[in-house]
């Protein structure tokens, strides 16, 4: 979503669809499809205007086109029908549409509005909890928590920064510990070693204080 906001693509209804289409979908795959997408419509009234077979099609790479298709239509047609054409800009408005949870909202408010909001995706659960920063068990649970810890001014910057740093350093099978630069500052909370075993046995299940 950063990367499509730096493209041109910032606006809360480019945003809100496009983070629609990144769910369980790769990166390297969203920002080609959504480019295709935005080429042809990069507002509601556009979209709706759109045949759904022809949506299928503009969406295709994506994982589950035809279900994100008949969302994004419909979300399309209730932004433009009972809210004048503008994306609602609350948890509960956003949330209210078919298929958007709360990474989507949070990504939409976030990058969409640039409103605090913080957006918890797999990197973002896993590389928090590795830290010992919070200690739960789903990201919506991690989301609770980092809400009631992280600093307001780094809400919308968490996820910025920890996706590709998830995918490049801090991954989730086989993570580059000896060569990440927040070793020092790092509980390894989770990871083991080539012979299986935990690398800061000690730390694992401790909060931060």
């Amino acid at each position: 979503m950063f990367q499509l906001r730096d493209e041109g693509f910032a606006t809360p209804y480019e945003q809100l669809v496009a983070s629609l289409i990144s769910a369980r979908t790769l990166d390297e795959t969203t920002i080609p499809v959504c480019r295709r997408l935005f080429a042809r419509a990069r507002t509601a009234a556009a979209m709706a205007a759109l045949d759904e077979a022809e949506l299928v099609g503009l969406l295709r790479g994506a994982t589950f086109p035809e279900p994100k298709a008949r969302d994004i239509l419909a979300l399309s047609r209730i932004i433009l029908e009972r809210h004048g054409g503008r994306v609602p800009d609350t948890p509960e408005g956003l949330t209210a549409f078919r298929g958007v949870g709360p990474k989507v909202a949070a990504l939409t408010l976030a990058v969409g509005f640039n409103r605090p909001a913080i957006c918890v995706d797999i990197h973002v659960h896993r590389i928090t909890n590795r830290w010992g920063y919070v200690a739960e068990p789903t990201p919506e649970r991690t989301m609770a928590a980092l809400a009631g810890k992280l600093p307001q001014r780094y809400w919308i910057e968490i996820n910025e920064r920890l996706v590709p740093f998830g995918k490049h350093v801090c991954t989730g099978l086989r993570p580059k510990c000896p060569a990440c630069p927040l070793l020092p500052m790092c509980r390894q909370v989770g990871v083991r070693d080539a012979a299986g075993n935990s690398r800061n046995a000690a730390s694992e299940g401790k909060k931060d204080s």
